[in-house]
């Protein structure tokens, strides 16, 4: 039967790897609750603690002060109501630099411009988008519905009820994003460019809202 409290400090040691190693692992953001599931399930067959959403936010904080010592080049952050390994930002030129390439080849600048408006503007619809780039979307809606970067939440009430379009979950977790709250202010986004590990898509997302302010 689980105790309240850990038993020992070898047992909060462990979870704590243990944590640290479900988040490495992982491709996709973990909540707190997924990894206390799988963590509970371990130590049951022995009954040690049940361990609780505070004791997770303990471990990652933990983990984190041991990185920050270290001088690790990367650190566990918050995304989508979850937890995932990221390099730290003064690495972005570097890793930016390694993934130009690959970055280019994922989202086009027309993509990346689409994807700027409906960002910062939705629910918008097409015509919208239309008007304020000044060319047809609907090659690049149909991409960014494809890769769920962006999905339709209704229609609008104008003549004709064109569809909306709006933001995903991968969205954020393509940018790196806890929630729309953190999208950048214009003024900010100079100074997020230097920070951030999404430095080229995110200039070229700067571009694409600087230009609509024109």
């Amino acid at each position: 039967m689980f105790m309240s409290e850990p038993q020992t400090e070898a047992a909060m040691t462990t979870a704590k790897h243990i944590i640290e190693a479900m988040l490495f692992a992982s491709d996709e953001p973990l909540s707190a609750k997924q990894l206390l599931e799988v963590l509970n399930q371990s130590y049951a067959s022995i009954e040690t603690t049940a361990f609780t959403v505070e004791h997770i936010l303990e471990f990652v904080a933990a983990l984190n002060r041991e990185y920050d010592v270290q001088q690790r080049a990367f650190h566990i952050i918050p995304i989508v109501e979850g937890f995932q390994f990221a390099t730290r930002p003064q690495y972005a030129h570097w890793l930016g630099e390694l993934f130009k390439e690959r970055i280019k080849r994922r989202l086009s600048s027309s993509a990346l411009e689409t994807l700027a408006i409906i960002a910062y503007k939705q629910p918008v619809s097409k015509p919208e988008i239309e008007s304020i780039r000044g060319v047809n979307a609907d090659y690049v809606l149909s991409s960014l519905l494809e890769r769920n970067i962006i999905t339709i939440v209704g229609r609008a009430s104008t003549i004709g009820r064109p569809l909306l379009y709006g933001t995903t979950e991968q969205f954020l977790h393509h940018f790196g994003l806890k929630n729309l709250k953190d999208l950048p202010r214009l003024r900010e986004i100079e100074d997020l460019m230097k920070e951030s590990e999404m430095e080229v898509e995110k200039k070229i997302l700067t571009d694409a809202l600087q230009s609509e302010k024109q």
